[in-house]
């Protein structure tokens, strides 16, 4: 099983001024190369100053010319934001200034106050993603794609420059039949729990692992990986104080994923939240080495490929970054990496 770091950009401060906050995720990505993560993952929003990357390509590049070896992940693009046109070329365009390091993570947007604000509504979203992804895979694989449908209509075109490889995307999916369909369709999968229970996470994972056997040699290097939100931290309280800034981060995120989109001069009001700070921890991964060596092991037993870890949930610089290298000293080594990577499709 790999690891991954997410750069959230976490952003509850704005004061703390944009070019320090990236300044930090740029930090971060080059100490996951140092010690050894298998990736960095970077978010795609905008309007908001939760995960605000709103340009992740751009952060993949800056990732890439400061690191050797790490993949650079998006977790999501979001499609229904984009021309599909305009993306296609910059996507060849980052995959060759990223060296090959680029791996696509795609999804359809997850809260409406942005998708709405963006002249996207949250409801149209399905369809308008099924139809751009398909175009976008004609896009990077032919020339003279012409197109006619419900939210492109054009005469045949040419992306320039022509890709220079196939490149790896990933579906974001949450429920069973789209993992298992997307799995099927040919794409390695990012998914996660959210506050479901480990049968349901199980179930989720299961139903990669299932399409995937059915296909055979067809699903070889199609890979799974879980995104959560964590942080190792130094004892028992330093668990309780991240556990706290967790929930501070949650009362936002909530607001904007299913609740009513509360914002402010860009900023996310923290609402009251139902599910108590206990419940909350059951579904994260804030905790010592020790806890979290054991609680992984359920990750690595139902066949993750690789977790996906957010560290940034308010804390300081200095203590997210002595927060990977603990993990890293004391967490990975429990965990056989994955030898060879695999292109994700």
């Amino acid at each position: 099983m790999d690891f991954n770091h997410f750069l959230s950009s976490y952003y509850p401060d704005p004061t703390y001024g944009g070019k320090r906050l990236y300044a930090d995720m740029v930090e971060q990505a080059i100490l996951a190369d140092k010690l050894g993560y298998r990736g960095v993952t970077v978010p795609e929003h905008h309007l908001i100053n939760v995960l605000i990357t709103p340009s992740p390509l751009q952060m993949a590049v800056k990732v890439a010319s400061v690191t050797e070896h790490v993949e650079i992940t998006t977790s999501v693009v979001v499609l229904p934001l984009h021309d599909m046109r305009i993306l296609a070329g910059e996507l060849v365009q980052a995959d060759i200034l990223t060296d090959e390091r680029l791996i696509l993570g795609v999804g359809r947007g997850a809260f409406a106050y942005e998708t709405a604000r963006m002249g996207v509504p949250i409801e149209d979203t399905r369809e308008k993603f099924d139809e751009s992804l398909n175009l976008l895979l004609a896009l990077l694989s032919e020339e003279e794609v012409s197109w006619s449908g419900k939210y492109y209509n054009f005469e045949s075109l040419t992306i320039m420059p022509r890709p220079v490889r196939e490149l790896p995307i990933m579906i974001a999916a949450l429920v069973e039949p789209a993992i298992a369909a997307c799995t099927k369709r040919g794409f390695s999968i990012q998914t996660t729990p959210l506050s479901a229970t480990p049968e349901v996470f199980k179930k989720q994972i299961m139903a990669h692992k299932n399409a995937k056997a059915e296909m055979g040699a067809a699903g070889e290097g199609l890979r799974i990986l879980s995104s959560r939100v964590g942080y190792c931290a130094r004892d028992e309280a330093d668990a309780r104080k991240k556990l706290e800034l967790a929930y501070d981060y949650y009362q936002r995120f909530d607001n904007v994923f299913t609740g009513p989109g509360v914002v402010k001069n860009g900023c996310i009001e923290a609402l009251p939240r139902e599910q108590t700070i206990e419940a909350l921890e059951q579904n994260l991964l804030i905790c010592t080495a020790d806890e979290m060596v054991e609680r992984l092991a359920f990750f690595d037993e139902i066949g993750i490929d690789e977790v996906i870890l957010n560290f940034n949930i308010g804390e300081e610089q200095a203590e997210t970054l002595e927060a990977m290298e603990r993990f890293a000293r004391d967490v990975m080594p429990h965990f056989q990496p994955t030898i060879v990577r695999q292109s994700a499709r």
